[in-house]
């Protein structure tokens, strides 16, 4: 689908500001930008080769009106370098799950489901595309993946995106991991018009929880990045208002946005992450991006998700052993219940309160759960 890009309708609208040759140079060049279909891997490198030069002489030209005629209705992206890459790369990607119960001793989920992770879902995209980002709504798409594990409407967004405004490249996927520790792994390929790659995995169970990576670029100047290893901490989606792993559904109305889980975020005792002895949780995951290297062998991107699966062996995960402490916790005290003794004399009443939480890892042992104290019996005939 060829649409017109947000930079064309500008230097449109600017057009009678520019001298007619170079509003020609500059409006053929936006035009190759906006119409680049969807391709295959295989055509698509001698596109790249091509649209890298019109994307460099596009924020040329616009620096140069800019300066000169003093026109701003044209931004120049400052954020996020031009890649400069002329050819492809390949990367494998590997998530490893660090969510055991002596790093997360907190209502770790061991039944009805146990703790695990639910497929990855991801994309290779561009800077004009976002799968989510911290601090903004979730889209409807996130949000069914957050609380359900369903990607349906997410896929769709992406195939939208891609056909829309040639954001979006490839998509890639990686099965479930069955059990907090463990290993997904999958295969996808980037260009130098989308150089970025997001990917979203589900704490399973939990209200909307995830973990994931919003626009990670691989792409360093006319290179590629060789490796790069990412600790990943969890995220609330913003759409329902459950506070432990097994909370049931309840909708957040007005819908929020999505945050980043912390120690002491939200701040309540129930919370399952909340450990307010901590100052920064420990990662709950990691992913690890490698560059492929180059064989003689033609690698072509295909159209459906690439995945494939490293079954977990136990807990695979080869840093040292994480155990977060977990004081007690307890109840709050009843009521003193009724005098006992003799009239005349003084008597004994009792309270108590129950434990919520039992302590681990060294976590602060229960206090006392039962007291008494001194008292005058009442109603004595």
């Amino acid at each position: 689908m060829c649409v017109e890009s947000t930079h064309s309708q500008a230097c449109h609208h600017e057009k009678n500001l520019i001298p007619d040759i170079v509003f020609f140079v500059l409006s053929a060049t936006l035009s190759g930008l906006s119409c680049i279909p969807l391709r295959s891997a295989s055509t698509m490198e001698t596109t790249m080769t091509a649209l890298f030069f019109s994307e460099a002489l596009y924020h040329l030209l616009v620096l140069m009106l800019s300066l000169s005629r003093g026109v701003h209705s044209v931004p120049v992206p400052t954020d996020l370098p031009l890649c400069m890459a002329s050819e492809p790369a390949q990367y494998s990607l590997t998530f490893s799950g660090k969510w055991t119960r002596a790093a997360f001793p907190k209502q770790y989920p061991v039944y009805r489901p146990p703790a695990q992770w639910s497929n990855l879902i991801g994309v290779t995209h561009s800077l004009d595309y976002h799968m989510w980002q911290r601090n903004e709504f979730a889209s409807n798409g996130v949000r069914e993946f957050a609380e359900k594990s369903e990607a349906w409407t997410l896929m769709k967004e992406v195939e939208t995106a891609g056909e829309r405004i040639q954001s979006v490249y490839g998509l890639l996927s990686a099965p479930a991991v069955v059990g907090g520790t463990g290993q997904m792994d999958t295969e996808f390929e980037v260009f130098a018009r989308h150089s970025l790659m997001s990917f979203m995995v589900r704490i399973v169970p939990s209200p909307d929880w995830f973990v994931g990576v919003d626009s990670i670029n691989l792409c360093d100047g006319d290179k590629w990045k060789e490796s790069v290893t990412l600790e990943l901490f969890p995220y609330d989606a913003g759409t329902d208002s459950g506070f432990t792993f097994s909370s049931p559904n309840f909708e957040t109305i007005p819908q929020d946005r999505i945050t980043q889980i912390t120690s002491s975020y939200p701040s309540h005792p129930v919370n399952s992450f909340f450990y307010p002895r901590l100052k920064h949780l420990p990662p709950i995951a990691k992913v690890k991006l490698t560059k492929i290297k180059k064989t003689n062998q033609i690698i072509s991107l295909p159209l459906e998700p690439t995945q494939s699966n490293l079954l977990p062996t136990g807990n695979e995960i080869e840093e040292k052993l994480i155990n977060t402490p977990l004081d007690c916790e307890v109840s709050v005290w009843s009521p003193w219940g009724l005098c006992k003794g003799k009239c005349g004399d003084s008597g004994v009443q009792h309270r108590t309160r129950y434990v919520i939480m039992h302590p681990a890892n060294n976590g602060a042992a229960c206090p006392l759960l039962e007291e008494e104290r001194k008292c005058i019996p009442d109603n004595c005939l």
